[in-house]
């Protein structure tokens, strides 16, 4: 399983942010590039970006953070937030992005989602935010009638690299990710699972990486709070990864 330290981006910042709220917004880092660098040098092997504002208003604003991170770390970068075009599909890509997530799209045009799947193999996520189990879109600011499960099913076809599932309710309250629903979902799925909300412990990862199906976990208050050492982690889950390729 893949730890995947997350970088929120708001008003060109490094913040978290409470269960999606943008009131509730804790400044951790003024300078995104010297973040990018610190999980880079601690050993992380992906980075998770995600452009809150752009998330909000339906196109790219952090766009100056998101180049300066790709260009301060050599290290994959996974992009989400206000992509919701073709022509910024193509530009992220182009400008070195390794994978875009995309969620609001996924319900208002599926259409896009496919087409992005089958012009960049590989380089496209789907992003599935729920709560209460519906799938919220717009920056997470509506909720629509669509199960999480049921988005993911109508994909299954579509090619998408990764599932990233977050469970809002969960995100940024240092509580402990839903492990039995993240769980179900990747049984129910083909496409690899990554885990995003909640993640508080070593633990945590611990109880996410024996799931079957759940390839990734995204953290990010617990790192930089410091109730996650992200070396500590890492050395952790290499150590479950062997064990399981040795099955």
């Amino acid at each position: 399983m893949i730890l995947y330290p997350a970088i929120d981006l708001k008003d060109g910042q490094c913040v978290r942010l409470v269960r999606g709220d943008m009131a509730q917004a804790t400044v951790f880092n003024a300078e995104p590039a010297d973040q990018a660098r610190r999980f880079a040098e601690a050993g992380a092997a992906w980075l998770h970006v995600v452009d809150l504002n752009g998330a909000f208003e339906g196109h790219p604003v952090n766009a100056g953070a998101v180049e300066a991170i790709l260009a301060a770390s050599d290290r994959p970068v996974q992009l989400g937030g206000g992509i919701r075009s073709m022509a910024t599909i193509d530009a992220w890509l182009a400008a070195g992005v390794a994978r875009v997530v995309l969620g609001t799209v996924a319900v208002k045009d599926p259409a896009l989602v496919r087409a992005a799947c089958k012009a960049w193999p590989g380089k496209v996520a789907l992003g599935i935010d729920a709560r209460g189990g519906r799938v919220a879109v717009e920056g997470w600011a509506e909720i629509s009638e669509i199960a999480a499960r049921d988005l993911a099913l109508r994909f299954e076809d579509a090619g998408a690299a990764a599932i990233v599932y977050t469970d809002i309710d969960r995100d940024g309250v240092l509580q402990g990710p839903n492990v039995a629903a993240t769980a179900a979902l990747a049984k129910a799925v083909t496409t690899p699972v990554i885990a995003s909300g909640g993640v508080s412990s070593i633990a945590d990862l611990r109880a996410l990486a024996a799931e079957p199906g759940i390839a990734g976990a995204i953290v990010g208050r617990a790192l930089y709070d410091g109730r996650i050492d992200l070396a500590e982690a890492l050395a952790m889950l290499a150590s479950e990864n062997t064990k399981v390729g040795a099955c």
